[in-house]
């Protein structure tokens, strides 16, 4: 009888085993991710929050839309591509970089990655919902804005503000996110509108729809990096 239970436990464990591991060895969905959080989802995508502590790894994944992502902390990550042996050397993903994946045209990706430095990695993506562009047009910004990217999906520019400095007025011409790099105080002024002090904190976002005008100032005592993002 113990040899009949024992040869019952062990059939158990050998089934259970191989089917964790072959549900781990497929990856799940970007937005089921560990330390992936869906924050915002609207008709043109998702915003997800990636926050990755030091030593620990994201499991394996299954990247399959176009997607931007902005780091808000530096961190050196190393990358595995699913059923391959082979482990990238550590990548340094540095403060205040947007990176474009177009995986709709490139093609699905299933990797995981491992924080193998003492900080954080952690940034701000969004996930496109629709295959093709929208059609919107983007603004041209005034001095002041620094265009860091303009490709098929986005255009891009990250806006650093001494205390006390400020950008004349713009209207923006398509609707997209503003990322905080690094945050403080700032004033934001819309034409027939009060002005509207601001004290956002380092990684958080805000939507932001076409057609607005507005001027921004740093009215703190520190410097304020963010990073505006225009969809097509």
């Amino acid at each position: 009888m113990r040899r009949a239970i024992s040869a019952s436990l062990a059939v158990l464990v050998c089934a259970a085993v191989p089917a964790w591991a072959q549900s781990e060895e497929k990856g799940v969905p970007i937005v089921q991710a560990p330390f992936h959080v869906p924050a915002m989802k609207n008709e043109y995508g998702t915003v997800l929050i990636i926050n990755i502590p030091p030593g620990r790894n994201t499991g394996y994944h299954i990247h399959s839309q176009d997607s931007f992502s902005v780091n808000i902390e530096a961190a050196d990550m190393t990358n595995q591509n699913l059923g391959s042996s082979q482990v990238s050397p550590p990548n340094r993903a540095q403060t205040g970089r947007i990176l474009f994946t177009p995986y709709y045209k490139d093609g699905e990706r299933t990797h995981r990655a491992t924080n193998v430095g003492p900080t954080h990695f952690h940034n701000v993506s969004f996930l496109f919902s629709s295959r093709t562009p929208h059609g919107f047009t983007p603004s041209t910004r005034p001095a002041g804005y620094e265009q860091i990217a303009d490709n098929e999906r986005f255009r891009a520019w990250r806006l650093v503000l001494q205390p006390g400095q400020s950008v004349p007025a713009f209207k923006q011409g398509a609707p997209g996110l503003r990322v905080i790099v690094s945050g403080g105080e700032l004033t934001e002024s819309v034409p027939g509108q009060p002005d509207r002090g601001m004290k956002p904190r380092d990684g958080q976002y805000f939507w932001q729809e076409a057609g607005v005008t507005r001027a921004v100032q740093n009215t703190g005592t520190t410097p304020l990096n963010l990073v505006e993002v225009e969809l097509k």
